[in-house]
């Protein structure tokens, strides 16, 4: 806080004001001070009571995309698992699919001292980072494997997976294929995944038509939508990868409801391997990544950090495996 003062050019008290009863100090040292502490990543101790306040407590954090994709409930539940054993319980954040809401639940988090924090995404705001970097606890990203993790990171290759499922397409003998994947633009997974799709093509010999890629939520419904609109614009479009399970799973209910054969009209592929997928008239071929895997080797990590291993520990991957089923 004597730091923030001092940025500032203000009292240690104007500090604490700003902080505790922001509306006891006037707007323009409310906006210094905010400047402050958001230019040296300064996280209040909610928890300092008196004059001593712990380090650490047995709290750590996790904060993940979204709450209703039930695909992260494995990896959460392998970092829970892992840490109950050590009796440290898990805070739960959802972000939005937002870097900024990311950026906000890392500050509200780490002003509860949690020993540790896992990130699924890999990309940051630099509000984030620099919190992260002052933090002085063990960060694990999960989401994909990046070469420069902030701390740690297990995960596996996005951009590996979806090329290894669009070459099993091609290996299939399909020659006309599209793509249905989550927005890219603020989504680093995303990303990658459409960078596989393009780079196992270009392998193929085979075209890439931006036409034939759809950006569109993770809903049932945007996946019957995706599958409508791609055969209605290119009928000769034979395989489409669907870069999540439920529009996968809601194209093929699609196909059901208007009697179209899978995979003679159109096989389909899903990036993640969901319930389901599995029980479905026509089973879908999916990419089986071990989520619940990914959380508990991601609370391994934190607690060596914790037990003073404080040297590099390179990335840890998981991998991934392409399953084969009758809708492709």
């Amino acid at each position: 806080m004597t730091e923030v003062a001092l940025r500032a050019k203000v009292s240690a008290m104007s500090v604490s004001r700003a902080l505790r009863t922001p509306h006891q100090v006037s707007p323009e040292t409310l906006r210094r001070v905010q400047k402050a502490v958001r230019e040296m990543g300064y996280v209040p101790n909610r928890l300092a009571g008196g004059l001593k306040a712990p380090s650490r407590t047995q709290l750590a954090a996790a904060i993940v995309p979204s709450l209703q994709n039930s695909l992260f409930s494995g990896t959460i539940q392998g970092v829970t698992d892992a840490l109950r054993k050590k009796g440290i319980n898990l805070m739960l954040g959802d972000s939005h699919y937002s870097h900024e809401e990311e950026e906000s639940l890392i500050g509200a988090f780490l002003a509860h001292r949690p020993c540790g924090l896992v990130l699924h995404d890999t990309a940051h705001t630099p509000g984030a980072r620099r919190l992260l970097r002052n933090a002085g606890i063990p960060v694990i990203e999960i989401g994909n494997l990046v070469p420069r993790p902030v701390d740690l990171v297990v995960s596996y290759s996005n951009f590996a997976a979806a090329k290894a499922m669009t070459g099993h397409l091609i290996g299939r003998g399909y020659r006309q294929l599209a793509f249905v994947g989550l927005p890219s633009a603020d989504n680093e997974r995303s990303k990658e995944r459409q960078r596989g799709f393009r780079a196992a093509l270009a392998d193929g010999h085979l075209p890439y038509d931006e036409t034939r890629v759809i950006e569109t939520d993770g809903s049932f419904e945007s996946g019957a939508r995706a599958l409508v609109q791609l055969l209605d614009m290119r009928p000769r479009i034979d395989a489409i990868f669907f870069t999540g399970g439920v529009t996968a799973v809601g194209a093929m209910m699609e196909c059901t409801r208007r009697g179209w054969d899978v995979p003679k009209k159109v096989a389909i592929a899903a990036f993640d391997d969901w319930p389901v997928s599995r029980l479905l008239k026509t089973p879908i071929t999916a990419l089986e990544i071990p989520r619940y895997q990914i959380g508990e080797r991601a609370a391994e990590l934190m607690l060596r950090r914790l037990d003073g291993d404080h040297g590099r520990i390179p990335p840890v991957d998981v991998g991934f495996r392409v399953i084969e089923r009758q809708s492709t």
